[in-house]
């Protein structure tokens, strides 16, 4: 059986409890490296093997856990954040399906909740947005082209952009040229959750100029939207004591 497990944001206590129970109980593990805190390897249990997805290549994890199935082991996959986004799990899953070996998923936190939490922001708040968009920029891995930046800039909404922090210049004009206003708030969001987490909080016009000042270049999520700043938003009518709700009368 093969565990594909979020390992949340990076602080080792922001795993679920569910993960955790995973890992302790695992025979092998087989984490991403280059994401994951190697703190959280404290959970696992004395006898368990180990393997650093980031020095592997796809068929060599599978090879893994064709293994593990064979000798009746128990695998944890553990990947950073939560594993459905931009987790690279489908393609495992569909092999494991092609092999006739089951699997399950456990999910974790995913860094710009993280982010939200660190800035303590709400970012879907009533008159100024009522959705995130969870996005990256076009690299290695190509972007449909109905989900560009620009078109999602369109809707000023809240926008969480991953893996985009090494083309931050280019990420800059094409939220402009979508739609956003150059002094729209924005934040920089490196590593966190962990010890050395660090937050910037500046305009969608200074995204550049802040990351390069602080030489952030990589681990990092660029946040932006009106909601950062919260100063002018409407109260949720759920509380409003003129409001019924299945549980509460309006009190006139």
């Amino acid at each position: 059986m093969v565990h594909f497990v979020g390992a949340g944001t990076g602080a080792v206590d922001l795993i679920t409890v569910r993960g955790m129970n995973i890992l302790k109980k695992a025979d092998i593990i087989i984490y991403a490296g280059s994401l994951v805190n190697k703190e959280l390897l404290q959970y696992k249990k004395e006898e368990c093997i180990v393997y650093n997805s980031a020095t592997m290549t796809l068929d060599e994890v599978i090879s893994v856990m064709k293994l593990a199935e064979k000798e009746n082991k128990d695998v944890a996959r553990l990947h950073t954040g939560d594993p459905c986004v931009y987790g690279a799990v489908r393609e495992q899953m569909d092999q494991l399906d092609e092999l006739g070996i089951e699997y399950d998923s456990c999910p974790g936190v995913s860094a710009c909740f993280g982010a939200a939490a660190s800035m303590n922001v709400e970012y879907t708040l009533p008159n100024v947005s009522q959705s995130l968009i969870i996005t990256r920029m076009e690299g290695k891995t190509k972007v449909p082209p109905k989900e560009s930046i620009e078109s999602f800039a369109s809707h000023n909404a809240t926008m969480a952009i991953y893996l985009s922090i090494g083309m931050v210049e280019e990420l800059s004009k094409r939220l402009i040229k979508g739609g956003y206003s150059p002094s729209t708030p924005a934040a920089i969001a490196y590593k966190v959750t962990w010890p050395d987490e660090k937050i910037f909080k500046c305009t969608v016009e200074t995204l550049e100029k802040v990351a390069k000042e602080n030489n952030i270049n990589k681990t990092a999520l660029v946040i932006v939207g009106d909601a950062l700043e919260h100063f002018e938003y409407k109260k949720s009518r759920l509380y409003a004591p003129d409001f019924s709700t299945e549980y509460r009368k309006a009190k006139k």
